[in-house]
Protein backbone atom coordinates (compact mmCIF):
# COMPACT_ATOMS: atom_id res chain seq x y z
CA UNK A 1 0.00 0.00 0.00
CA UNK A 2 1.79 3.55 -0.56
CA UNK A 3 1.64 6.19 1.94
CA UNK A 4 -1.36 8.20 0.62
CA UNK A 5 -3.64 5.11 0.92
CA UNK A 6 -2.30 4.17 4.19
CA UNK A 7 -3.17 7.50 5.15
CA UNK A 8 -6.97 7.71 3.75
CA UNK A 9 -7.50 4.12 5.21
CA UNK A 10 -6.68 5.09 8.83
CA UNK A 11 -8.71 8.18 8.64
CA UNK A 12 -11.90 6.06 8.02
CA UNK A 13 -10.97 3.70 10.19
CA UNK A 14 -10.29 6.64 13.55
CA UNK A 15 -13.92 7.75 12.62
CA UNK A 16 -16.14 4.95 11.67
CA UNK A 17 -18.74 4.22 14.09
CA UNK A 18 -17.65 5.14 17.85
CA UNK A 19 -14.47 7.73 16.89
CA UNK A 20 -11.31 6.60 18.60
CA UNK A 21 -10.07 3.32 19.17
CA UNK A 22 -11.43 2.00 22.38
CA UNK A 23 -14.56 2.50 25.01
CA UNK A 24 -15.06 1.61 28.81
CA UNK A 25 -17.32 -1.11 30.00
CA UNK A 26 -18.69 -1.68 33.05
CA UNK A 27 -17.59 -4.91 34.47
CA UNK A 28 -20.41 -5.63 36.90
CA UNK A 29 -23.83 -5.90 36.43
CA UNK A 30 -26.19 -2.78 36.35
CA UNK A 31 -29.62 -4.26 35.35
CA UNK A 32 -31.61 -3.46 38.08
CA UNK A 33 -32.27 -1.49 41.69
CA UNK A 34 -30.50 -3.41 43.65
CA UNK A 35 -27.42 -3.92 40.84
CA UNK A 36 -27.29 0.00 41.51
CA UNK A 37 -27.28 0.27 44.79
CA UNK A 38 -24.54 -2.17 45.32
CA UNK A 39 -22.48 -0.69 42.61
CA UNK A 40 -23.32 3.28 43.46
CA UNK A 41 -25.45 4.35 46.11
CA UNK A 42 -25.74 3.72 48.94
CA UNK A 43 -23.63 0.66 48.62
CA UNK A 44 -20.68 2.13 47.58
CA UNK A 45 -20.04 3.47 50.39
CA UNK A 46 -18.53 0.64 51.99
CA UNK A 47 -15.49 0.06 49.82
CA UNK A 48 -15.15 4.07 50.36
CA UNK A 49 -14.82 3.48 53.64
CA UNK A 50 -12.62 0.83 53.66
CA UNK A 51 -10.01 1.98 51.86
CA UNK A 52 -10.32 5.41 54.02
CA UNK A 53 -9.29 3.05 56.63
CA UNK A 54 -6.69 0.93 54.54
CA UNK A 55 -5.36 2.31 51.63
CA UNK A 56 -4.01 -0.60 50.34
CA UNK A 57 -7.59 -1.80 49.79
CA UNK A 58 -8.29 0.25 46.68
CA UNK A 59 -6.57 -2.61 44.87
CA UNK A 60 -9.48 -5.26 46.38
CA UNK A 61 -12.04 -2.92 45.47
CA UNK A 62 -11.40 -0.74 42.44
CA UNK A 63 -9.52 -1.25 38.91
CA UNK A 64 -6.16 0.88 40.16
CA UNK A 65 -4.07 -2.86 40.21
CA UNK A 66 -4.58 -3.49 37.02
CA UNK A 67 -5.06 0.23 35.23
CA UNK A 68 -2.02 1.99 34.48
CA UNK A 69 -1.97 5.93 32.98
CA UNK A 70 -0.45 6.49 29.43
CA UNK A 71 0.28 10.21 29.92
CA UNK A 72 2.58 12.54 27.03
CA UNK A 73 2.56 16.44 25.82
CA UNK A 74 3.45 15.44 22.28
CA UNK A 75 6.56 16.85 21.86
CA UNK A 76 8.54 13.74 20.51
CA UNK A 77 5.93 11.98 18.70
CA UNK A 78 7.60 9.38 16.51
CA UNK A 79 8.09 10.40 13.01
CA UNK A 80 6.12 13.32 13.69
CA UNK A 81 8.25 15.42 16.34
CA UNK A 82 6.29 18.28 18.73
CA UNK A 83 2.63 17.75 16.98
CA UNK A 84 1.18 18.94 20.48
CA UNK A 85 -0.47 17.22 23.02
CA UNK A 86 -3.94 16.59 21.59
CA UNK A 87 -2.59 16.05 18.02
CA UNK A 88 -0.90 13.31 20.18
CA UNK A 89 -3.94 11.51 21.77
CA UNK A 90 -4.43 8.99 18.42
CA UNK A 91 -0.80 7.68 19.05
CA UNK A 92 -1.42 7.23 23.32
CA UNK A 93 -5.15 6.05 22.13
CA UNK A 94 -3.46 3.36 20.40
CA UNK A 95 -0.67 2.54 22.75
CA UNK A 96 -3.80 2.12 25.33
CA UNK A 97 -5.26 -0.16 22.83
CA UNK A 98 -1.97 -2.08 23.16
CA UNK A 99 -1.95 -2.61 26.36
CA UNK A 100 -4.96 -3.93 26.36
CA UNK A 101 -4.42 -6.46 23.55
CA UNK A 102 -0.77 -7.72 24.21
CA UNK A 103 -0.52 -7.32 28.23
CA UNK A 104 -4.50 -7.44 29.34
CA UNK A 105 -3.55 -3.99 30.55
CA UNK A 106 -6.47 -1.59 31.14
CA UNK A 107 -5.10 1.91 30.25
CA UNK A 108 -6.28 5.45 30.04
CA UNK A 109 -4.54 8.08 28.07
CA UNK A 110 -4.19 11.47 29.56
CA UNK A 111 -2.61 14.18 27.45
CA UNK A 112 -0.84 17.06 29.35
CA UNK A 113 -0.79 20.26 27.47
CA UNK A 114 2.36 21.68 28.70
CA UNK A 115 5.94 21.58 28.50
CA UNK A 116 7.05 22.88 31.51
CA UNK A 117 9.19 20.05 33.47
CA UNK A 118 7.25 21.18 36.92
CA UNK A 119 3.96 21.55 35.75
CA UNK A 120 4.06 17.97 33.85
CA UNK A 121 5.46 16.59 36.81
CA UNK A 122 2.76 17.85 39.33
CA UNK A 123 0.15 17.02 36.98
CA UNK A 124 0.99 13.70 36.81
CA UNK A 125 1.58 13.47 40.79
CA UNK A 126 -1.79 14.57 41.40
CA UNK A 127 -3.73 11.90 38.90
CA UNK A 128 -1.68 8.80 40.16
CA UNK A 129 -3.20 8.42 42.95
CA UNK A 130 -5.92 6.44 40.62
CA UNK A 131 -3.81 4.08 39.00
CA UNK A 132 -1.17 1.20 39.39
CA UNK A 133 1.31 2.79 37.07
CA UNK A 134 2.49 5.30 34.99
CA UNK A 135 4.07 4.87 31.56
CA UNK A 136 5.38 8.11 29.71
CA UNK A 137 5.16 8.57 25.95
CA UNK A 138 6.36 10.60 23.18
CA UNK A 139 8.12 13.82 25.33
CA UNK A 140 11.30 15.07 24.23
CA UNK A 141 14.89 14.84 25.66
CA UNK A 142 16.02 16.38 28.08
CA UNK A 143 12.67 16.94 29.59
CA UNK A 144 11.83 13.55 29.48
CA UNK A 145 14.67 12.24 31.69
CA UNK A 146 13.95 14.85 34.39
CA UNK A 147 10.33 14.25 34.37
CA UNK A 148 10.53 10.45 35.09
CA UNK A 149 13.56 11.08 37.38
CA UNK A 150 11.21 13.25 39.61
CA UNK A 151 8.15 11.14 39.37
CA UNK A 152 10.48 8.00 40.48
CA UNK A 153 11.61 9.79 43.66
CA UNK A 154 7.75 11.00 44.95
CA UNK A 155 5.63 8.26 43.63
CA UNK A 156 5.18 4.44 45.09
CA UNK A 157 4.46 2.99 41.73
CA UNK A 158 5.77 1.74 38.41
CA UNK A 159 7.16 4.64 36.03
CA UNK A 160 8.78 3.96 32.67
CA UNK A 161 9.36 6.24 29.99
CA UNK A 162 8.63 3.88 27.37
CA UNK A 163 10.61 5.57 24.27
CA UNK A 164 14.06 5.04 26.19
CA UNK A 165 13.57 1.30 28.64
CA UNK A 166 11.23 0.01 26.01
CA UNK A 167 13.30 0.30 22.83
CA UNK A 168 16.82 -0.60 25.69
CA UNK A 169 15.58 -3.76 26.33
CA UNK A 170 14.59 -4.94 23.12
CA UNK A 171 17.84 -3.68 21.35
CA UNK A 172 20.09 -5.33 24.61
CA UNK A 173 17.97 -8.86 23.52
CA UNK A 174 19.53 -8.40 20.27
CA UNK A 175 22.59 -7.57 21.02
CA UNK A 176 22.84 -10.53 23.59
CA UNK A 177 21.76 -12.60 20.70
CA UNK A 178 23.99 -11.10 17.99
CA UNK A 179 26.84 -11.70 20.56
CA UNK A 180 26.31 -15.43 20.64
CA UNK A 181 26.58 -16.04 16.62
CA UNK A 182 29.51 -13.50 15.89
CA UNK A 183 31.26 -15.28 19.33
CA UNK A 184 32.16 -11.89 20.99
CA UNK A 185 32.30 -11.39 24.40
CA UNK A 186 30.36 -8.05 25.17
CA UNK A 187 32.96 -6.20 27.67
CA UNK A 188 35.65 -6.25 24.56
CA UNK A 189 33.11 -4.67 21.88
CA UNK A 190 33.26 -0.99 20.75
CA UNK A 191 30.02 0.36 20.47
CA UNK A 192 29.15 3.01 18.12
CA UNK A 193 25.96 5.64 19.28
CA UNK A 194 24.61 7.63 16.58
CA UNK A 195 22.04 10.08 18.02
CA UNK A 196 21.86 11.18 21.33
CA UNK A 197 18.25 11.78 22.65
CA UNK A 198 16.32 9.69 25.04
CA UNK A 199 16.35 6.49 23.52
CA UNK A 200 20.24 6.21 22.52
CA UNK A 201 21.27 7.41 26.09
CA UNK A 202 19.21 4.68 27.59
CA UNK A 203 20.29 2.11 25.08
CA UNK A 204 23.57 3.27 26.13
CA UNK A 205 23.17 3.20 29.88
CA UNK A 206 21.79 -0.39 29.87
CA UNK A 207 24.33 -1.85 27.59
CA UNK A 208 26.63 -0.37 29.86
CA UNK A 209 24.55 -2.47 32.83
CA UNK A 210 25.37 -5.64 30.80
CA UNK A 211 28.81 -5.20 30.44
CA UNK A 212 29.69 -3.22 27.17
CA UNK A 213 32.62 -0.65 28.61
CA UNK A 214 33.65 1.24 25.33
CA UNK A 215 30.65 3.38 23.74
CA UNK A 216 31.15 6.38 21.54
CA UNK A 217 27.85 8.45 20.96
CA UNK A 218 27.45 11.05 17.96
CA UNK A 219 24.61 13.69 17.75
CA UNK A 220 24.32 15.67 14.85
CA UNK A 221 27.21 18.05 15.61
CA UNK A 222 29.71 14.78 15.55
CA UNK A 223 31.31 12.82 18.30
CA UNK A 224 30.58 13.55 22.00
CA UNK A 225 34.13 13.83 23.22
CA UNK A 226 35.86 15.23 26.48
CA UNK A 227 35.86 19.14 26.51
CA UNK A 228 33.05 19.79 23.56
CA UNK A 229 30.53 22.47 24.23
CA UNK A 230 28.32 23.26 21.29
CA UNK A 231 25.14 21.40 21.84
CA UNK A 232 26.03 19.37 24.99
CA UNK A 233 23.96 18.43 28.30
CA UNK A 234 24.27 16.63 31.33
CA UNK A 235 23.36 13.21 29.97
CA UNK A 236 25.25 13.73 26.98
CA UNK A 237 28.12 14.55 29.38
CA UNK A 238 27.98 11.21 30.67
CA UNK A 239 29.22 10.06 27.32
CA UNK A 240 31.87 11.98 26.44
CA UNK A 241 35.29 10.34 26.50
CA UNK A 242 38.84 10.93 25.25
CA UNK A 243 39.26 10.63 21.85
CA UNK A 244 40.54 11.58 18.65
CA UNK A 245 37.59 10.76 16.33
CA UNK A 246 35.56 13.91 15.59
CA UNK A 247 32.83 12.59 12.85
CA UNK A 248 30.38 9.30 12.77
CA UNK A 249 33.10 7.78 9.71
CA UNK A 250 36.22 7.82 12.42
CA UNK A 251 33.83 6.79 14.80
CA UNK A 252 32.58 3.61 12.92
CA UNK A 253 36.38 2.62 12.14
CA UNK A 254 36.83 -0.65 13.64
CA UNK A 255 33.25 -0.97 15.79
CA UNK A 256 32.05 -4.07 16.46
CA UNK A 257 28.46 -2.77 17.06
CA UNK A 258 26.50 0.54 15.22
CA UNK A 259 23.47 1.29 17.10
CA UNK A 260 21.13 4.34 15.00
CA UNK A 261 18.85 6.21 16.54
CA UNK A 262 19.09 9.11 14.08
CA UNK A 263 18.27 9.95 10.79
CA UNK A 264 17.78 8.29 7.09
CA UNK A 265 21.13 7.26 5.22
CA UNK A 266 23.80 8.28 8.34
CA UNK A 267 25.63 5.14 8.18
CA UNK A 268 27.03 4.63 4.28
CA UNK A 269 28.57 1.33 2.92
CA UNK A 270 31.26 2.45 2.85
CA UNK A 271 31.16 3.52 6.49
CA UNK A 272 30.44 -0.40 6.69
CA UNK A 273 32.93 -1.56 5.28
CA UNK A 274 35.67 0.06 7.61
CA UNK A 275 33.56 -1.82 11.10
CA UNK A 276 35.20 -4.82 12.31
CA UNK A 277 34.27 -8.55 10.74
CA UNK A 278 30.62 -9.60 11.19
CA UNK A 279 29.36 -6.20 12.43
CA UNK A 280 26.36 -5.57 14.14
CA UNK A 281 24.10 -2.92 13.07
CA UNK A 282 20.63 -1.88 14.50
CA UNK A 283 19.66 0.89 12.13
CA UNK A 284 16.17 2.08 13.77
CA UNK A 285 15.67 5.60 12.14
CA UNK A 286 11.98 5.24 11.19
CA UNK A 287 10.31 4.98 8.46
CA UNK A 288 14.06 4.62 6.57
CA UNK A 289 16.45 3.73 8.16
CA UNK A 290 20.31 4.68 9.00
CA UNK A 291 21.48 2.23 6.18
CA UNK A 292 18.67 -0.66 4.45
CA UNK A 293 19.51 -4.28 5.27
CA UNK A 294 20.20 -4.75 1.56
CA UNK A 295 22.84 -2.24 1.64
CA UNK A 296 24.43 -3.34 4.50
CA UNK A 297 24.93 -6.78 3.61
CA UNK A 298 26.20 -5.78 0.01
CA UNK A 299 29.07 -4.05 1.39
CA UNK A 300 29.74 -6.64 4.23
CA UNK A 301 27.65 -10.19 3.73
CA UNK A 302 28.80 -11.48 7.33
CA UNK A 303 26.83 -8.43 8.94
CA UNK A 304 23.77 -8.83 11.15
CA UNK A 305 20.97 -6.35 10.36
CA UNK A 306 17.94 -4.80 12.95
CA UNK A 307 16.05 -2.22 11.70
CA UNK A 308 12.69 -0.64 13.32
CA UNK A 309 10.26 -1.70 10.28
CA UNK A 310 8.05 -4.43 10.18
CA UNK A 311 8.91 -5.39 6.83
CA UNK A 312 12.19 -6.83 7.69
CA UNK A 313 13.51 -9.61 9.97
CA UNK A 314 14.63 -8.45 13.42
CA UNK A 315 12.38 -6.03 13.99
CA UNK A 316 13.27 -3.88 17.74
CA UNK A 317 9.89 -2.95 18.20
CA UNK A 318 8.91 -1.64 21.49
CA UNK A 319 5.42 -3.57 22.01
CA UNK A 320 8.01 -6.83 22.77
CA UNK A 321 8.47 -5.27 26.31
CA UNK A 322 6.01 -2.61 27.82
CA UNK A 323 3.07 -4.57 28.24
CA UNK A 324 4.35 -7.28 29.72
CA UNK A 325 7.04 -5.27 31.72
CA UNK A 326 4.05 -3.79 33.08
CA UNK A 327 2.11 -7.21 33.67
CA UNK A 328 5.05 -8.36 35.66
CA UNK A 329 5.13 -5.15 37.76
CA UNK A 330 1.59 -4.65 38.45
CA UNK A 331 1.15 -8.42 39.40
CA UNK A 332 3.33 -8.05 42.07
CA UNK A 333 2.84 -4.68 42.86
CA UNK A 334 6.05 -2.94 42.25
CA UNK A 335 6.95 0.16 43.52
CA UNK A 336 8.92 0.84 40.60
CA UNK A 337 10.29 -0.55 37.51
CA UNK A 338 14.43 -0.76 38.65
CA UNK A 339 17.53 -1.63 36.41
CA UNK A 340 17.25 -5.50 37.73
CA UNK A 341 13.50 -5.62 35.91
CA UNK A 342 15.02 -4.22 32.39
CA UNK A 343 17.99 -6.45 32.30
CA UNK A 344 15.20 -9.46 32.97
CA UNK A 345 13.19 -8.45 30.30
CA UNK A 346 15.75 -8.36 27.82
CA UNK A 347 17.54 -12.00 29.13
CA UNK A 348 13.76 -13.22 28.65
CA UNK A 349 13.39 -12.01 25.21
CA UNK A 350 16.66 -13.37 23.94
CA UNK A 351 16.09 -16.66 25.58
CA UNK A 352 12.81 -16.55 23.43
CA UNK A 353 14.66 -16.30 19.85
CA UNK A 354 17.70 -18.57 21.21
CA UNK A 355 14.44 -21.01 21.93
CA UNK A 356 13.61 -20.97 18.21
CA UNK A 357 17.33 -21.47 16.75
CA UNK A 358 19.56 -18.41 16.54
CA UNK A 359 20.02 -17.07 12.94
CA UNK A 360 21.51 -13.86 11.38
CA UNK A 361 17.12 -13.17 10.69
CA UNK A 362 16.20 -14.25 13.85
CA UNK A 363 17.95 -12.38 17.12
CA UNK A 364 14.28 -10.91 18.13
CA UNK A 365 11.23 -12.58 18.62
CA UNK A 366 8.47 -11.44 16.40
CA UNK A 367 5.81 -9.09 18.60
CA UNK A 368 2.59 -12.03 17.92
CA UNK A 369 4.91 -14.92 19.40
CA UNK A 370 1.82 -15.55 21.80
CA UNK A 371 4.74 -16.66 24.24
CA UNK A 372 5.61 -13.64 25.59
CA UNK A 373 2.85 -13.23 27.74
CA UNK A 374 3.44 -15.88 30.08
CA UNK A 375 7.28 -15.49 30.01
CA UNK A 376 8.41 -12.08 29.93
CA UNK A 377 6.23 -11.03 32.69
CA UNK A 378 7.28 -14.13 35.10
CA UNK A 379 10.76 -12.61 34.46
CA UNK A 380 9.93 -8.86 35.29
CA UNK A 381 8.14 -10.39 38.44
CA UNK A 382 10.71 -12.27 39.54
CA UNK A 383 13.50 -9.50 39.28
CA UNK A 384 10.95 -7.00 41.22
CA UNK A 385 10.74 -9.52 43.87
CA UNK A 386 13.70 -10.65 44.05
CA UNK A 387 15.80 -6.92 43.70
CA UNK A 388 12.61 -5.73 46.69
CA UNK A 389 10.53 -3.40 45.35
CA UNK A 390 7.50 -5.98 45.07
CA UNK A 391 4.79 -5.98 47.51
CA UNK A 392 3.00 -9.03 46.48
CA UNK A 393 5.79 -11.16 46.12
CA UNK A 394 4.26 -14.40 44.13
CA UNK A 395 4.99 -17.68 46.11
CA UNK A 396 3.91 -20.29 43.49
CA UNK A 397 5.99 -19.07 40.13
CA UNK A 398 4.53 -22.43 38.67
CA UNK A 399 0.92 -21.10 39.33
CA UNK A 400 1.92 -17.60 38.13
CA UNK A 401 3.04 -18.85 34.92
CA UNK A 402 0.66 -20.87 34.58
CA UNK A 403 -2.45 -18.68 35.11
CA UNK A 404 -0.67 -16.01 32.28
CA UNK A 405 -0.76 -19.47 29.94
Amino acid sequence: MSKEEIFNESLALHKAGKPGKFEILPTKSLENAKDLSLAYSPGVAAPCLEIEKKQEDAYLYTTIGNTIAVVSNGTAVLGLGDIGALASKPVMEGKAVLFKRFGKVDAVDIEVNSKNVDEIVNAITLISTGFGGINLEDIKAPECFKIEAKLKETLNIPVMHDDQHGTAIVVCSGLINALKIVNKKIEDIKVVVNGAGAAAIACSNLMKSFGVKHITMCDSKGVIYKGRTAGMNEYKEQFAYDTDARTLQDAVKGADVFLGLSVAGALTQDMVKTMADEPIIFALANPTPEITPEEAYKANPKAIVATGRSDYPNQVNNLLGFPYIFRGALDVRATKINEEMKQSAAKALAELAQGDGLRKDNIIPSPFDKRLYSTIPVAVAKAAVDSGVALKPIKDWDEYKNSLK
